[in-house]
């Protein structure tokens, strides 16, 4: 039931182009954020965000009729004038393209405005139009950085695919304001760069992620094909794309012939083996990016040397390894980095802008330690009764454990007998990392552990380790860091103390096998370089994950634990008990460990297994 309310409401939306999401605010702080895909269970959902506000309204214990605004992250006729404007540029040759894409946009994308506004007439019949208001795309990004940071102030960085136009934007976040002071247009786009390499090495648009973990293995041998050919990069770090070799109109390739001959040959054919040759390619387009965002962030920290802090935001942000370079190498003390950096985040920072630039609402007091994103716990929770209500419906065989010590010992003897553990605790997490309120985990002492749990989660092996969760208290004694990694968004080496030194002929394994062999005394989470991506848990964010690791330490004398996402195949991160439950009966994780409950596989009823995974096959 609703409640009356003199505090201020602003809902944030981003939605239509992939990642919709929704946050809300009260007096200017994030009360509740979360994805569509999570609720729908589509990957990427790019719908308008029904499900996703609603619930935020349902936690707030409001109505849309207590919102004071609804700003959405984006400005749909700028961003329509920029296609226009590239059609014109590649009249004629794009002259089809341009009347399939601008009838869809006239259709649909260019009637945003009012496809916003009559969803939230749905919604509340009596929403007022004065009520909705538009962010430009990069500032709604820098402001999901800025704000929640636990900096005053900062200079912003923002590297994406792309927004209305912009493609890479510098702002400063102080006190009194924040402001975008230059940018980088379309179509010169690092994001759009790497995305280039990614759909040419075999992978979705998307899985960027696949071709940093590839870069890996490789040898950067095609870097000075790229700087001579593809990209001119000037001393402060500000580039030009060489569009002859790129077509990023909508179709089934972003790159040209051109592209393709300079590289030797056609792209990969999706689902194609890696052979030596993607490796490479990898690495190089990793290397080149690299050395971009370091000119870019070094010449701004001697631009600003009376600020010490730089937050990112955009796509690229996600790029674990070259965060960790801007931490040790880009000139700022400090590097904070929004946990849903992509168009999700755009939902807080578009919410975030309603508060602070239409409101002009004074910068929230920074916390003495963390930030403002609560450890990014802002998603659906779900109480003991209402889980044991949902499992007594469906059939499930569970245990109610009385003890929060019991629920741990429980979950760490399994753990340490080598099971698989689905663990479901909380709040769900804002963004596409696992941080250990939605997570499926294992020893990551195991050698056969990353196989494991990609086989029996996902029916697939990952060239990629598991990331590795530990407790902040003891990062350093497992990694060659004392900083903190909340979001599991920087990569770190393994301490000395771990490390087992390849021989040579396990260099000159194949990929697959290199996955095989052990490099630590932790291989589950070590990659073929020796780093691991690390997840520091902090007890005041996530209080029973990081009691959880300290139970898994104390029992083994490791205190990380090997982390991966609580999702089966292409399906996203799980939301409901129902969702956990049916992931977990339909691949072969061995425990179920949610809220106060826990679940193993073989007490449950056989006859419900052909059905859960018939439903987790599904494409």
């Amino acid at each position: 039931m609703a409640q009356h309310s003199t505090a201020t409401y602003i809902l944030g939306i981003s939605a239509f182009y992939h990642d919709s999401a929704a946050a809300l605010l009260k007096d200017g702080h994030i009360i509740a954020a979360a994805q569509e895909e999570r609720f729908t269970r589509i990957r990427h959902d790019a719908s308008f965000p029904n499900n996703a506000i609603a619930w935020c309204l349902e936690d707030a214990g409001i109505t849309l009729d207590d919102v004071t605004f609804v700003t959405f992250y984006d400005k749909p006729l700028l961003k329509f004038a920029r296609v226009l404007e590239t059609y014109k540029a590649l009249a004629p040759r794009g002259l089809e393209s341009f009347l399939h894409t601008t009838t869809g946009w006239l259709n649909e994308k260019f009637l945003q405005n009012q496809l916003v506004l009559q969803q939230l007439t749905k919604l509340s019949p009596g929403f007022s139009r004065a009520k909705l208001l538009f962010a430009q795309h990069h500032l709604s990004h820098a402001a999901s950085a800025f704000y929640p940071s636990p900096y005053e102030k900062a200079v912003v960085l923002v590297l994406d695919g792309i927004g209305e136009w912009a493609t890479t934007t510098v702002a400063i976040g102080t006190p009194d304001n924040l402001e975008i002071i230059r940018e980088i247009s379309f179509p010169h786009s690092l994001g759009l760069l790497y995305s280039a390499f990614t759909s040419y090495l075999g992978f979705k648009v998307g899985d960027e992620y696949k071709l940093m973990g590839l870069a890996a293995y490789g040898k950067p041998t095609y870097a000075d094909l790229i700087r001579q050919h593809l990209v001119h990069v000037k001393p402060d770090g500000s580039f030009r794309l060489n569009m002859d070799y790129f077509d990023f109109t909508p179709g089934p390739a972003i790159t040209s012939t051109r592209f393709d001959k300079l590289f030797g040959g056609a792209a990969i054919k999706q689902g194609t083996d890696a052979t030596q040759r993607e490796m490479d390619l990898a690495a190089s387009i990793q290397m080149v990016l690299e050395e971009i965002i370091l000119r870019i962030t070094r010449s701004l920290a001697r631009e600003f040397p009376d600020i010490p802090n730089l937050c990112l935001a955009g796509e690229v942000a996600f790029n674990r390894v070259a965060n960790s370079k801007i931490l040790k190498e880009g000139g700022f003390q400090n590097v904070w980095i929004q946990p849903a950096a992509d168009d999700s985040g755009g939902a807080i920072g578009a919410a975030l802008c309603a508060w602070h630039h239409h409101l002009q609402q004074p910068l929230s007091p920074k916390p003495k330690t963390g930030d403002l994103m609560q450890g990014a716990f802002l998603g659906p929770h779900f109480t003991s009764r209402q889980v044991a209500r949902v499992f007594d419906k469906i059939g499930a065989i569970y245990r109610p454990i009385k003890t929060e010590e019991e629920l741990l010992d429980r979950a760490a003897t399994a753990l340490a007998e080598g099971k698989i553990v689905g663990w479901f605790q909380g709040r769900m997490e804002f963004g596409d990392r696992a941080l250990g309120a939605r997570s499926i985990l294992g020893d990551p002492r195991n050698p056969d552990m990353q196989k494991t749990m990609g086989l029996k989660t996902r029916s697939r092996l990952s060239l990629r380790p598991l990331a590795a969760s530990v407790s902040r208290e003891n990062v350093a004694q497992w990694f060659d860091t004392d900083t903190d990694s909340p979001y599991m968004l920087l990569v770190a080496g393994i301490h000395k103390k771990l490390l087992k030194k390849m021989t040579p002929r396990q260099q000159a394994l194949t990929a697959a096998e290199k996955v095989e062999v052990v490099r630590s005394t932790i291989p589950a989470v070590t990659h073929v370089d020796y780093t691991a991506r690390i997840h520091t848990v902090h007890a005041e964010t996530n209080r029973r994950f990081h009691a959880l690791l300290k139970e898994f330490g104390h029992k083994t004398g490791c205190h990380v634990l090997a982390n991966t996402v609580f999702a089966t195949n292409s399906q996203p991160i799980v939301n409901t008990p129902e969702d956990a439950f049916r992931s977990f009966m339909g691949s072969d994780l061995d425990v179920l460990v949610i809220e106060n409950h826990i679940l193993y596989k073989e007490e449950q009823n056989p006859a419900l297994l052909p059905a859960y995974k018939t439903h987790l096959n599904r494409p």
